[in-house]
C-alpha cells in the first residue's frame, strides 16, 4: 500500500472524500463527493504531487442525491496528465472466496488529512439492489469506515489490486460495516473502465474495440424491440444459459459488459456482437462486429471436416451457404430469413431476421455476400435456398447478385433449392441418406420423366414407386397447376434427391394430353441427354455451367435451360451442425 501513489484525496466545497487514478488523467470517486461541482471547485491531492490539481466531472453514474440511489460514480478529468502509475484492477471474482480475502481502503476521515487505512472483507458476493456488496470489518477494532472514505479504492491486501470503491458506511458508529461498488458494476456507468478490469479470454484491446463498435452504433437501435439489450442477451446465452439479471440493462454496452464480466461462457459475448451485427446498417461496422474479436471462434475446437459423401475425383467437399426462408409465425407476410456458412460440420450464422416478404430478397443477397467471408480460401461454394413449398418455383437463380452486379446469382455460383418441410422431417432425411448411399455406388442415375401426358397418375402410387427406385425426376412443367403440384409433392415425399423442371414450361395448356409439339417434352429430351453421364453428387456444378451457357446465349430464342430449376439435397453436406449452439441464434 505504501507504493500506491495513485490514491487521492478529493475536495469539493465542504465535502472531502477519496478517489483513485485509473488513467494518466482520470480519477474515480463517488458522485456524492463532488455533488457541488457545478458551483464549487473540484481539487485532487496526490501524495507525490506538490500542489492540488484542478479537475472537472466528465462522466456521472446518474446518482440523484438519495442515500440508496444507484449510480453513485463520478469520473474526474485532471487538467493535465500526472507522472504516476494508475491503479491496477483484480478480476471481479477475486474479492470473494471460501477463505475470506482481506480488503483495505485508504480514506481521509476528519483529522486524517494524510489518510488512514481501514481493513474490511466482503460479506458475500451477492449484490444488494443489483449494485452494492456489503462490507464488514475485518476485526472488531481499528479504523471504521467513516465520512472521508467515500470514493476510496477497495484493494486486495496481498496485491494492492482494486476490486471496488467504498460508497457508504453505516450511520451507527457501533455497526462496523459499509458498502462497496464492485469495479465491474462501476464499468456499467463508465464503459472505458471495462478495458482495465481483467475478464476471461479477452484483453484490453479487444474490449476497447467492442466498446467502440457498440457505442458507435447504439443510437440506431433505440426503440427497436428486436434488438433490445435483453433480446440480444437472450440470443447470446441461448435457452439454457444464465437468465436475465433482475435489474434491466441500461444500454447495449451494459448487456455486453455483463456478458464479458459475469457470464462464464466466454463465447457468449462474441455471439452478442455477431447478433448485433445483423441489425447494423453500416456494412463496415457489421463486418467488424461479426468478426470480433477475430479469433474468438478460432479458439474453439472445430470437428473434422465431414465431406458430403465421396466427391468426384479431385473435387473438394461442398462448403454450402445456406439461406433458409420460413414463415415466422408473426403474420402471413412475415418470414424468418437465416443465412449460414458451413465449413465441414461447423456452421456460422451470419444473419437471422424476421422480415416482410418484400424485403427478403435484398437481405438474403446482402448476407450471402458476407457469408463468403466465413469460407476457407479453397472452399467449393454451394448456395442452397431452403424454401417453403409454395416458393420452390421462385426465380432465386435469376436474382440480381448485388446492387453493383446485374448478373444472375445462378451464374455466380452453383445454386440449388430445397424444400423446407422435407428438411425438417426426420423420416425423409433418413430416406434421403439411404438414397445417397445407393447413389454413391453408381456413376450416374437415370432420369425419371414426368411429362404432360403423366399428370393424371395417382400421387400416392407415384410416391411409393419413386421411393423404391428413382433418384432423379424431371418435370415437363413447373409446380403451378394443381395436377403438377400433386405429383411434385409426391416426388418430395418419396425422398427423391434430385428434381429438375423448367420454371416456365408449357404450363399444362393441353391438359395432360401428350402432344408432339409439347415444349415440356422437348425440355425433358434435352435434359435427359445432358444428364446422361453425370454423377448426381456433382450436379450443382454441372447445372451451374449449364446456366452460365444459357445466360450468355444470344440466340433469337431463349436457351432451353434458361429457366432450369434444380432441387438437390444431400443431408451429408448440410448436417445437424455441431457448432450450431455457438451461433448467434442457437
Amino acid at each position: 500500500m505504501s507504493s500506491a501513489s495513485w490514491q487521492a484525496r478529493i475536495t469539493c466545497g465542504r465535502e472531502t472524500g477519496a478517489g483513485f487514478l485509473v488513467t494518466e488523467r482520470h480519477v474515480l470517486t463517488c458522485a456524492h463527493v463532488v455533488a457541488r461541482s457545478g458551483s464549487a471547485e473540484v481539487r485532487v491531492f496526490f501524495a507525490r504531487e506538490e500542489h492540488a490539481l484542478p479537475a472537472k466531472v466528465v462522466a456521472h453514474g446518474g446518482w440523484d442525491g438519495h442515500d440508496n440511489a444507484s449510480g453513485d460514480v463520478a469520473v474526474l478529468e485532471l487538467d493535465r496528465s500526472v507522472p504516476l502509475e494508475p491503479a491496477r484492477f483484480a478480476a471481479p471474482s477475486d474479492a470473494y472466496g471460501d477463505a475470506r480475502r482481506r480488503l483495505v481502503a485508504y480514506g481521509f476521515p476528519k483529522g486524517y488529512e494524510e489518510g488512514t487505512l481501514a481493513e474490511y472483507r466482503a460479506t458475500a458476493d451477492q449484490l444488494i439492489a443489483g449494485e452494492w456488496v456489503q462490507l464488514e470489518a475485518w476485526a472488531g477494532y481499528g479504523q471504521p469506515l467513516a465520512p472521508g472514505f467515500s470514493g476510496a479504492a477497495v484493494t486486495l491486501a496481498d496485491s494492492g489490486r482494486v476490486v471496488g470503491m467504498v460508497s457508504s458506511a453505516a450511520r451507527d458508529p457501533g455497526i462496523r460495516n459499509g458498502r462497496m461498488l464492485p469495479a465491474h458494476i462501476m464499468a456499467r456507468y463508465w464503459p472505458r473502465l471495462g478495458e482495465l478490469i481483467p475478464t476471461p479470454e479477452y484483453g484490453r484491446a479487444e474490449k476497447e474495440r467492442l466498446r467502440e463498435l457498440v457505442l458507435a452504433r447504439a443510437p440506431e437501435f433505440d426503440g427497436r424491440p428486436e434488438c433490445s439489450p435483453e433480446r440480444l442477451y437472450s440470443d447470446a446465452v441461448g435457452p439454457f444459459g444464465p437468465p436475465l439479471p433482475r435489474e434491466r440493462f441500461r444500454s447495449l454496452w451494459d448487456a455486453a459488459w455483463y456478458l464479458l464480466s459475469e457470464v462464464p461462457d466466454t463465447g457468449a459475448v462474441a455471439r452478442f456482437a455477431a447478433r448485433l451485427a445483423d441489425f447494423t446498417e453500416d456494412a463496415q461496422t457489421r463486418g467488424a462486429l461479426r468478426s470480433w474479436p477475430s479469433r474468438a471462434y478460432d479458439r474453439r475446437p472445430r470437428p473434422p471436416v465431414d465431406p458430403a459423401g465421396p466427391p468426384a475425383a479431385g473435387s473438394p467437399p461442398w462448403s454450402p451457404i445456406l439461406v433458409e426462408i420460413a414463415p415466422s409465425g408473426a403474420g402471413d407476410h412475415q418470414f424468418l430469413v437465416e443465412v449460414s456458412a458451413y465449413n465441414g460440420r461447423h456452421r456460422r450464422v451470419v444473419g437471422s431476421r424476421v422480415l416482410p416478404a418484400d424485403r427478403v430478397r435484398a437481405y438474403a443477397l446482402e448476407r450471402i455476400d458476407e457469408a463468403y467471408r466465413e469460407l476457407e480460401p479453397g472452399a467449393r461454394e454451394l448456395i442452397a435456398f431452403v424454401l417453403p413449398r409454395r416458393w420452390l418455383n421462385t426465380d432465386v437463380a435469376h436474382w440480381q447478385r448485388s446492387t453493383d452486379d446485374d448478373s444472375p446469382l445462378g451464374a455466380f455460383a452453383p445454386l440449388v433449392v430445397m424444400d423446407l418441410e422435407r428438411r425438417r422431417s426426420g423420416g425423409l432425411q433418413h430416406k434421403l441418406l439411404q438414397k445417397w448411399q445407393r447413389l454413391d455406388g453408381q456413376p450416374t442415375a437415370r432420369l425419371h420423366r414426368i411429362g404432360c401426358g403423366s399428370l393424371g397418375q395417382d400421387p400416392v402410387r407415384l410416391t411409393i414407386g419413386l421411393r423404391r427406385g428413382a433418384e432423379m425426376v424431371g418435370f415437363a412443367s413447373p409446380p403451378r397447376a394443381e395436377a403438377t403440384r400433386r405429383l411434385f409433392r409426391a416426388g418430395l415425399n418419396a425422398a427423391v434427391p434430385v428434381m429438375l423442371w423448367p420454371r416456365g414450361g408449357c404450363r399444362d395448356e393441353h391438359r395432360g394430353e401428350a402432344r408432339e409439339d409439347c415444349a415440356g417434352e422437348a425440355f425433358l429430351d434435352r435434359l435427359a441427354a445432358h444428364l446422361a453421364d453425370l454423377p448426381p453428387s456433382e450436379l450443382p456444378t454441372h447445372i451451374h455451367e449449364l446456366r452460365e451457357t444459357a445466360y450468355a446465349d444470344d440466340g433469337p430464342e431463349p436457351h432451353w435451360a434458361y429457366d432450369l430449376a434444380l432441387l438437390w439435397e444431400d443431408p451429408r453436406c448440410l448436417p445437424d451442425p455441431v457448432g450450431y449452439l455457438h451461433s448467434p441464434v442457437g
